[in-house]
């Protein structure tokens, strides 16, 4: 079960992606920046959210296919990452089989 206390601060966040994996399932957090034209001022506007992405071991995120990952956007603050863990920690537990026996799937 992943834990909001394993993941690091937000100043992290805000400067790298944080990984980390749990009982067969990695993750991925980041800051997500969206710039978009604010439609009063048209002035540009950024929006900033944390991405969370899973997957099943053994690869890292980059070699696994994008269809094996799965990904939701939550608010950028301590809010976000407690919400991020429990949808995290849900999907290991509805998707049980998803998860174990995921790191016997390294090729070779």
């Amino acid at each position: 079960m992943v834990s909001a206390d394993d993941i690091l601060s937000m100043e992290f966040l805000k400067k790298s992606p944080f990984t980390g994996s749990d009982s067969g399932m990695r993750y991925r957090m980041e800051m997500q920046v969206r710039e978009h034209p604010d439609p009063e001022t048209g002035e540009v506007v950024k929006d900033t959210s944390l991405l969370c992405t899973i997957w099943p071991e053994p690869y890292n995120f980059h070699t696994t296919p994008e269809e094996s990952r799965e990904s939701r956007e939550f608010s950028f603050d301590r809010d976000g990452v407690t919400d991020a863990v429990a949808w995290m920690n849900d999907r290991l537990f509805e998707t049980p089989d998803k998860w174990e026996g995921a790191s016997e799937n390294w090729d070779g």
